[in-house]
């Protein structure tokens, strides 16, 4: 039987089908890369690189001289016909039950390995199968990623009776609602693979939610119970509305284009747009990068926006087919708001498809009931399309409605709960961004600061879920302190509001803290706002950073901190308030930021400044001899001898006493009663008060070089330090206490942590007590994305106000040997150090070490210093 698509001669040698496959190919990428970068060029060459496919496997086919018997069928994406630069060829041998038509069985193995080697010599990178009819059949009703594969089933060469043959069978044994429950299962499984949401910082544009995948699905689904395998066909049945086939048709086309240029650009099959490669594609498609915004940001704002729709969209069309195959959509219907809105299911379903037309108020009703409605659990497909096809009802008109305004506090304000999913809802379906206009333009924008892993209005909607959450009673056991709070704060609204706004400005250029003040002091006023809660939704949004700075990279122990701090705040109302969106903001921005040490200096800074809003002018006398008198208590809790702690104590400054907690002065001299006088190093180790990470005491003579010595065996012990306290007796010993992380610290429940415990102090001992040259700090490993997005390393040194110490500031991006690097340069110029505050903030480093030294009195050997440390960080 003669080839399919085979050209008129087709005995030629593999060597030059070889090279014309390979030259045919570059040509098409070559074409595609020159042209402009449209979704009718990526048509083409999607087309043009199946049919170049479909010649060569046919010219290889009869070069083979398959059995008549056989067939040859593409599945997968290129059945489907969609080959993009480097995609997988799936193919299936398809044989008859009677194997032995023309061959016997060894003879057809041979037969058929060799064509499959074949493939592989000329350069496709074949998936293949080898089955008869009743095997397909077999196999797709035990995996339904076969039988999706084979659903695309396209005839390429060979018998195509037999071909025919196994489309029947396998339609035959098809059930759709198996196959519909099986697909809705699976695409979620994937949805959470990909964090479960179109917005992730390095999405993969065929598989995350919102890619091209969400839209194969629906195609699948639907050709399974015999609905259409297009968007027109699926419009002929009711399925999907005119409007909506463009918007798919559009998205698809810019998620296509964008996937075949980043084959075009990786060089390979890569479908993640991981950082390495967002800028290379972005100038593909002729972005340039601006002082505002990176290429990068520009691209990924237009895959978002194009994934949000699809995700959108296949949700429509996903619940539609479902009620199409199950019945579903004659279930009775409970009247919930009469006229507006019926419960069918426990879905939320609109009365009639123009409802929003003919009521636009019934938009923002529809998440106020959805809020309000006991069972309800989501918004039904028609409610769904409703809300997609009156986007332009949301005009100038529509946000300046005062019934919307007022529907709109009512979601805000309203007590019973439920903001997180409600507002989530509204984004998702784009009505969030329709009336908070402001929002609009930061739906889909990327961050590149290493800090925040989401887009900025995926952050701002976790920062609103997280303090919506000290609210609630079951979260209460997450942090405790501020559920405590929550429950007394009055109007929690107020919070809801300025977590909204307090990034709302971002990418704008300049103070994103003070233009979003603008914007919710307008906002406010709009709304109606009271006087004294919109000041304090303006206090909060300009300065939702401060607390988070001040706690972080100011020593707390300094009662002119605490009180200038304080006094920025006003009130203790503020001060809570601000201390809540601190909170959730910092948890709001990823994973990885957030950890116990964070949380503890926060709550120190609130309890301080608490204590000064209350009127009680700092008494450093009276509150060191409480300290004191504390950690008096504590040893006697340990039954050691009175005075045990005088010989220490009569060794430290007051700036001991007033930089360490009680049970930390109890800690040390307990440790330290018998070894005040020493010349071996004595380090101990113990868990973290805070549960979180080791506390670790290293008392020894000092030395210059002491700081570095510590910081390099914590480096290489593959420690992360969270903190110093560094303290230098008046008989010349440094006391040092670290507070340190490690994926090896365990909990006390393990009852390994004694051995890592054991094992610190005495390897520490070892290298503190070292003499030896300081070795050189390892280069440690940048991460793909602080590669793609380095921070300018930047070096600040000044004096403190009374110009006896010296703030230095370190901002680099974050890698291993990082503060060992910055140590040895301090050790080097014989520099004391006397506090370090260590900021992680996701793959970015902000570091700031309290200093003071001879070397920095002279004005060529601060440049000397600063351009040191710049080498080191670089």
């Amino acid at each position: 039987m003669p080839a399919a698509h085979a050209p008129a001669s087709t005995a030629l040698a593999l060597p030059s089908l070889r090279t014309r496959f390979r030259d045919g190919k570059a040509a098409l990428i070559e074409r595609f890369r020159d042209a402009r970068p449209t979704a009718p060029a990526a048509s083409l060459l999607i087309r043009n690189l199946t049919r170049h496919v479909d010649e060569t496997l046919a010219a290889l086919w009869q070069h083979a001289q398959m059995p008549r018997g056989a067939a040859l069928v593409a599945v997968g994406g290129y059945g489907r016909g969609e080959l993009f630069p480097y995609s997988d060829v799936d193919v299936l041998v398809l044989l008859p039950e009677s194997r032995g038509v023309a061959l016997d069985d060894d003879a057809l193995k041979t037969t058929v390995s060799e064509f499959i080697t074949a493939c592989w010599d000329i350069g496709l990178e074949i998936g293949s199968s080898v089955r008869t009819v009743a095997e397909c059949v077999a196999e797709a009703e035990r995996d339904v990623t076969v039988q999706t594969a084979l659903i695309e089933a396209r005839f390429l060469c060979g018998a195509r009776r037999l071909f025919d043959e196994f489309r029947r069978g396998h339609a035959e044994a098809l059930d759709p609602v198996a196959f519909l429950r099986a697909k809705t299962l699976e695409m979620r499984q994937r949805h959470t693979k990909y964090e479960d949401t179109p917005y992730s910082l390095e999405p993969n544009c065929k598989e995350s939610p919102g890619g091209l995948r969400d839209l194969q699905v629906v195609v699948w689904v639907a050709r399974a119970a015999g609905l259409g395998k297009s968007w027109a066909a699926l419009a002929a049945k009711g399925l999907v509305t005119p409007f909506e086939v463009k918007q798919l048709q559009r998205n698809e086309g810019l998620l296509k284009l964008i996937r075949a240029r980043l084959h075009m650009v990786a060089g390979r099959r890569e479908d993640r747009l991981v950082f390495d490669l967002q800028t290379a594609v972005a100038e593909s498609f002729g972005y340039q990068g601006t002082r505002e915004r990176r290429a990068s940001e520009a691209l990924m704002h237009r895959y978002y926006w194009a994934a949000k729709a699809v995700a959108q969209l296949n949700q429509i069309l996903m619940l539609n087919i479902e009620e199409r195959i199950s019945g579903t959509a004659g279930l009775p219907m409970r009247p919930v708001t009469p006229g507006k809105f019926f419960d069918r299911g426990g879905m939320l379903e609109v009365a009639s498809d123009d409802l929003y037309e003919r009521d636009p108020h019934a938009i923002l009703e529809t998440f106020l009931t959805f809020q309000q409605g006991v069972g309800i659990k989501g918004l039904s497909a028609r409610t769904l399309r409703a809300l997609y096809n009156s986007r332009e009802v949301m005009n100038g008109a529509f946000r300046q409605d005062p019934v919307n305004r007022q529907l709109f506090m009512q979601i805000l304000m309203h007590p019973a709960g439920g903001q997180t999913h409600a507002f989530r809802l509204m984004n998702e379906t784009s009505v969030l961004g329709r009336y908070l206009w402001v929002f609009r333009r930061i739906v889909g924008q990327m961050q590149h600061d290493l800090f925040h892993v989401y887009t900025v209005d995926q952050h701002i909607l976790m920062v609103l879920r997280n303090v919506r959450r000290f609210f609630v009673p079951e979260h209460a056991h997450e942090y405790p302190v501020c559920s405590q709070l929550a429950v007394d704060f009055d109007r929690p609204w107020v919070l809801y509001v300025a977590a909204l706004f307090h990034d709302v400005a971002k990418g704008r250029g300049g103070d994103h803290s003070e233009l979003g003040r603008v914007e919710v002091r307008r906002f406010c006023r709009e709304h109606g706002v009271e006087r004294e809660d919109a000041q304090l939704i303006e206090f909060l949004v300009r300065e939702h950073l401060t607390m988070s700075r001040v706690a972080q990279k100011e020593d707390l122990s300094d009662p002119e901190v605490v009180q200038a701090f304080a006094a920025r705040v006003g009130d203790t109302r503020r001060l809570t308030a601000l201390y809540l969106l601190t909170v959730a903001d910092i948890r709001g921005t990823s994973p990885k930021v957030w950890n116990a040490w964070k949380g503890k200096l926060l709550e120190d800074l609130y309890r301080a400044s608490l204590r000064a809003l209350g009127g009680a002018k700092p008494n450093a006398d009276a509150e060191l001899e409480a300290r004191k008198l504390e950690a008096l208590h504590a040893l006697n809790l340990h039954s050691l001898p009175s005075g045990v702690q005088q010989p220490l104590w009569d060794t430290l400054e007051l700036s001991y006493f007033a930089r360490h907690e009680a049970a930390d002065i109890a800690w040390h001299a307990r440790s330290l009663a018998h070894h005040v006088v020493t010349v071996t190093p004595i380090v101990r180790s113990r868990l973290s008060s805070v549960g979180e990470g080791l506390q670790v005491l290293v008392y020894a003579p000092d030395q210059p070089d002491l700081f570095a010595r510590i910081c390099g065996y914590f480096d290489g012990a593959g420690f992360n330090i969270l903190d110093a306290k560094v303290h230098t007796t008046r008989s010349g010993y440094a006391l040092d206490t670290f507070q340190v992380i490690s994926p090896h610290v365990l909990q006390p429940l393990d009852i390994n942590y004694r051995d890592l415990i054991a094992l610190v102090e005495h390897q520490l001992a070892q290298a503190v007590a070292s003499s030896g040259p300081l070795p050189e700090p390892s280069r440690g490993r940048l991460s793909r994305r602080v590669r793609s997005f380095p921070v300018t390393p930047r070096v600040l040194l000044k004096p403190d106000e009374r110009a006896q110490r010296w703030l230095l500031s370190v901002s680099a991006s974050d890698r291993s040997g990082l503060l060992y690097a910055i140590a040895r340069v301090l050790a080097r110029h014989h520099l004391n150090l006397q506090l370090a505050k260590v900021t992680t903030l996701g793959e970015r480093v902000e570091d700031t070490f309290l200093i003071d030294g001879a070397s920095l009195q002279k004005n060529r050997q601060q440049l000397e210093i600063e351009t040191e440390l710049l080498e080191a960080i670089a």
